[in-house]
């Protein structure tokens, strides 16, 4: 919810609407970009809907929501961001990188709300934290910096911890570096680590299979 709340400040700063307005005279368009298929991100498109509802702006009444969905096909997302642009939408939501670089590809005017992103900077999404400097906004998550600290403390919980499998989608942004800070803290902590792709909804089942059997076979 935090992640709504950030990025809809962002959106009505992108919008240049007053602290203050409840009403507006003219009904603005969002589009709404994401990797993922709407039913999978439900919960989020409601918890935004709610927070622009608590803000004064209306679905279907003084704002439309143009949702565009690759359905873990991120082939699509180009296309997709290029359409909304087509459709001349005053800006863009995207619901994480995957989504972000294709739609900031798209244009360099329309302003772009980012849901989450774990490193804008090094991503190419902003100049700096502070003065972002490009038409993209919204809420850095700095997941690289954490997942070592995420290793540590599952080491702390379960204290004979020896192996670690990590999940990741090398087609997201800043993965690489992620995984990197996970392995160098696996290596201060003895651990051994199973890094294992997942780059489309559909092969989660199989990878936890995979990774379930060679923990058998290893122990």
């Amino acid at each position: 919810m935090k992640v709504i709340i950030v990025a809809l400040g962002a959106l009505l700063f992108a919008l240049c609407y007053s602290a203050s307005a409840r009403q507006v005279a003219k009904t603005h368009r969002i589009g709404y970009l994401t990797a993922a298929s709407l039913t999978a991100v439900s919960p989020r498109i409601e918890a935004f809907r709610h927070g622009l509802r608590e803000l004064g702006y209306v679905e279907g009444k003084n704002i439309l929501i143009e949702y565009r969905a690759a359905d873990g096909n991120f082939d699509r997302l180009p296309g997709l961001a290029t359409e909304l642009v087509r459709l001349n939408v005053d800006l863009i939501v995207t619901g994480g990188p995957a989504a972000t670089r294709p739609a900031k590809d798209a244009t360099a005017t329309i302003p772009i709300v980012m849901a989450q992103d774990n490193d804008p900077v090094k991503n190419g999404f902003a100049i700096s934290l502070a003065r972002p400097g490009r038409n993209i906004t919204g809420l850095s998550t700095i997941a690289s910096e954490i997942s070592g600290k995420r290793l540590e403390l599952l080491k702390e919980i379960v204290p004979n911890l020896a192996r670690v499998a990590v999940f990741g989608n090398s087609n997201e942004p800043g993965n690489l570096q992620a995984l990197k800070e996970t392995q160098l803290a696996a290596d201060a902590l003895k651990l051994i680590i199973q890094h294992l792709d997942v780059r489309d909804a559909k092969e989660i089942e199989a990878v936890f299979r995979n990774a379930h059997k060679a923990g058998q076979a290893r122990v």
